[in-house]
């Protein structure tokens, strides 16, 4: 079922129900008429066409500039791999936060205010969005919230920590960084292979077996 159309349909019938019409109750030969069509609202995706399997994005772009901005900050490109934002993480948190289940709503919550506290206490300080500050104006505000022991605002923190694990979630999940891991994927044996080794046969009993 399209995740999208489904709450449509929850939010639709709910409305509806509110301002329907009194349906008159039937009568012994007479059966009461349909209150909704016959045809479902629930159907499956296309999974031919992605888009229709989506939700509304919620960043607006401001939003997504000032992701965009604080996700290359704490993934920047070097030796090891690309930048966040060439991996499109900032579209990553676009998609979590958006997505219309309660643990990502919790999560929308804090990224979405903390984003606003972030431009806030830039303009604050520098008199400009994050996203148009220095690396080092940058800095200078994550390094004052990114250690709870140290931090200059609970409120802050608690955005930091929550939107530099989805960055790193977004991050390591693209193939493009799985180098900077260490994983190289499945790699072919060289020669023949050998089999399954004659201990595990025995202790699974299958030694008998043709």
């Amino acid at each position: 079922m399209n995740r999208r159309h489904a709450l449509k349909w929850l939010t639709g019938s709910a409305a509806a129900t509110a301002v329907a019409p009194a349906i008159a109750a039937p009568t012994e030969t007479e059966a009461a008429p349909l209150a909704y069509p016959l045809r479902s609202a629930f159907h499956d995706p296309d999974f031919s066409k992605p888009a229709t399997g989506s939700w509304q994005r919620l960043l607006s772009q401001q939003e997504l500039k000032t992701t965009k901005a604080l996700a290359d900050l704490i993934l920047p490109k070097d030796d090891h791999g690309p930048a966040a934002s060439e991996v499109g993480v900032s579209e990553f948190i676009d998609e979590w936060v958006s997505a219309p289940y309660e643990p990502q709503r919790d999560d929308s919550e804090v990224v979405r205010g903390g984003l606003g506290w972030l431009n806030t206490e830039s303009f604050r300080r520098f008199e400009k969005r994050f996203d148009e500050l220095g690396l080092e104006q940058q800095s200078q505000i994550i390094d004052d919230i990114c250690d709870p022991a140290t931090s200059v605002s609970p409120t802050g923190t608690k955005f930091f920590v929550q939107f530099r694990q989805l960055a790193l979630s977004g991050y390591y999940t693209h193939s493009a960084t799985w180098k900077h891991l260490g994983y190289v994927g499945n790699v072919t044996l060289a020669g023949a292979y050998p089999g399954v080794p004659q201990e595990v046969i025995e202790k699974l009993g299958l030694q008998d077996v043709a």
